[in-house]
């Protein structure tokens, strides 16, 4: 049986796809299986994946696109490994990321490893994560929980930096759905709430291509309206569960979906934006938990123009907000 199980939904990634799959099964020595999920991909992916021959490699077919959600939730049922990861067909794994998740999966033995990742832009450069800072006083020698280390829930809600132990997995009852782009929060939330050993391997063994054409992030789209329903899972499933987080836990979860909420705003067209916005404060004052305070700085800003449902004076202050990111990305990646 494999160790490491990485499934990979495929659709409309052909540019990608050799590199995905070389840096997976190029590395020596770790027991793993890949399970491709072609999602009925309109683009030579389906050749590209026939022409791997590869004993490790299982090409699972769909009759029609029903999307990374789906295609996540039909790789994991064929999967036999201990863990599972779950790695997207146009982005990769850094050398020997597999080497290094093995290792730290065969001594924490956790229900979830969280992995940093860095940035691929179309020019060829990188960036780190920034995650950095939510992992400080963790090390790779120790598993936690989420009551002790709140801060993780403030990584990427991506599934990609989590490799899940596979009967954990499955017994979140939690699947990811037809929710995209935002398919991954619930999984994500509901694993770190639910587990109990978190290990965390503070190297960047993912490597994410940003801003590819044609990728569901890549351009404005009503489809982020999703996310609200994504975290409406997230506190049910706290809801259903009511002595498995505290009260830091619960704060933590609410700060990070209106933050969450906030960096999706300019990715919602225009027209839809004060709708969206109206939803962000709707959800604001539902979700408040007892005992809130406001985070220092921009971030509380911005939080009290939320609860205040104040778009005018938001949609003012955000094009200072988008040149100070602007500027910080223009400086060069400290790593």
């Amino acid at each position: 049986m494999p160790l490491i199980s990485v499934v990979i939904p495929v659709h409309g990634v052909a540019d990608y796809l050799d590199r995905c799959l070389d840096s997976v099964l190029g590395e020596p020595g770790v027991p793993v299986e890949v399970i491709a999920v072609d999602d009925a991909s309109p683009d030579r992916s389906g050749a590209i994946l026939a022409a791997r021959h590869d004993s490790r490699l299982k090409v699972v077919r769909t009759p029609a696109a029903a999307g990374p959600g789906p295609a996540r939730d039909l790789g994991a049922k064929e999967a036999t490994g201990d863990y599972v990861w779950f790695v997207d067909g146009d982005d990769e794994l850094a050398p020997g990321a597999l080497a290094a998740v093995a290792g730290s999966l065969t001594r924490l033995r956790p229900d979830v490893l969280v992995v940093d990742f860095e940035n691929l832009y179309p020019d060829g450069t990188a960036s780190p994560s920034g995650g950095a800072v939510h992992l400080s006083g963790l090390t790779a020698q120790q598993a936690v929980t989420l009551a002790e280390h709140p801060a993780l829930i403030h990584l990427t809600m991506t599934a990609w930096t989590k490799v899940f132990r596979r009967d954990f997995l499955a017994g979140l009852g939690v699947p990811f759905g037809r929710r995209a782009p935002h398919e991954d929060v619930p999984v994500t939330a509901a694993a770190l709430l639910a587990a109990e050993k978190i290990g965390v391997l503070d190297r960047a063994c993912y490597r994410y291509r940003r801003a590819r054409r044609g990728s569901f992030l890549a351009a404005a789209s009503d489809a982020n309206f999703n996310i609200f329903a994504a975290y409406d899972e997230v506190f049910r499933f706290m809801s259903e569960r009511p002595l498995l987080p505290g009260p830091d836990v619960r704060a933590a979860v609410f700060e990070r979906a209106i933050w969450h909420y906030t960096t999706l705003l300019p990715l919602v067209p225009r027209r839809g934006r004060r709708q969206f916005f109206r939803r962000m404060s709707a959800d604001f004052r539902r979700r408040r938990p007892e005992g809130f305070r406001f985070p220092p700085g921009p971030r509380g800003v911005k939080f009290r123009m939320v609860a205040r449902d104040a778009y005018l004076a938001y949609s003012l202050l955000e094009p200072v907000n988008r040149l100070r990111v602007a500027l910080s990305r223009a400086r060069p990646a400290r790593y």
